[in-house]
């Protein structure tokens, strides 16, 4: 599950139709919003995605200039990774827990530059760093420090995990991407304000240089096999009406909306494809 903040939503709608739907899968993988959104699938909790944003989007610690400013996060932590999934709209953390499905996701070493994926079995404290870990953008998140890494975003360095999965036994994949057919990264405009940032580590820096390339060049691999009948891809048909980060209701419902319209279209397409 591709990321792209509050394009998740569209991510959000496709595995709620799934989950409704019964479908199951043996493993599944997320990266950024894909993660934090996609996780809800091993923990059975369809709605609860949209029912958070709808409820907490205009919340100033939820993806505000103010919350960067006051605690150094887009995203504050306390808010988003604890008060949110513990008390204000629970995680099913016994479901979590007891899914077999196995949920991984995916993270930005900034010593490295190099991705890092983590199964997560349970829902705890180091969970939660993780998730964060994996939708923490760089400038306007802390590097996150969890299990004697030091992690941002995940989509820097593999934003689409198909190959990684494929490398440890997932044959028959299903990919949900957050942008149509055809679309191809540019390089950041940012990276200058970048590399004030995060000067000490060059090596996060040029995965972020590269990132466009190697975007790219996984899509190309993506339609390739899609092609070759080894992948079903579900993609929005064109670009999706929302920015990385929306406070507008209607256009998270929207995108959420087009997220069930093609999980509905393609929920007999998955059901063939995993019984082959």
């Amino acid at each position: 599950m591709e990321g792209g903040a509050m394009r998740g939503l569209f991510t959000a709608g496709v595995i709620d139709v799934f989950m409704e739907q019964g479908i199951e899968f043996d493993g599944g993988i997320g990266v950024s919003a894909g993660a934090t959104f996609g996780s809800n699938y091993k923990s059975k909790q369809p709605g609860r995605v949209l029912r958070y944003n709808l409820k907490y989007c205009r919340d100033s610690r939820y993806g505000t200039v103010r919350s960067w400013l006051k605690s150094g996060d887009l995203f504050e932590t306390k808010f988003c990774y604890y008060d949110l999934p513990y008390e204000l709209d629970k995680v099913d953390s016994e479901a979590f827990d007891a899914n077999p499905m196995e949920f991984y996701v995916v993270g930005t070493d900034v010593t490295t530059g190099k991705a890092v994926y983590r199964k997560l079995d349970k829902i705890d404290d180091t969970a939660m760093d993780w998730f964060r870990a994996s939708a923490s953008m760089p400038m306007v998140s802390k590097i996150v420090e969890v299990e004697g890494l030091k992690l941002l975003d995940g989509g820097i360095s593999d934003s689409v995990p198909v190959k990684y999965f494929e490398s440890i036994g997932y044959d028959r994949n299903v990919v949900i991407l957050t942008q149509p057919k055809g679309y191809q990264k540019t390089e950041n405009k940012l990276l200058p304000l970048m590399k004030l940032s995060l000067r000490g580590y060059p090596k996060v820096l040029e995965a972020m240089k590269n990132r466009h390339l190697v975007y790219n060049e996984t899509s190309i691999y993506i339609e390739e096999q899609e092609k070759a009948g080894n992948l079903l891809v579900i993609r929005p048909k064109e670009k999706l009406p929302i920015g990385r980060m929306s406070h507008d209701p209607k256009e998270l419902q929207q995108v959420y909306d087009l997220g069930r319209e093609a999980g509905l279209a393609y929920a007999e397409k998955v059901k063939r494809f995993l019984e082959r």
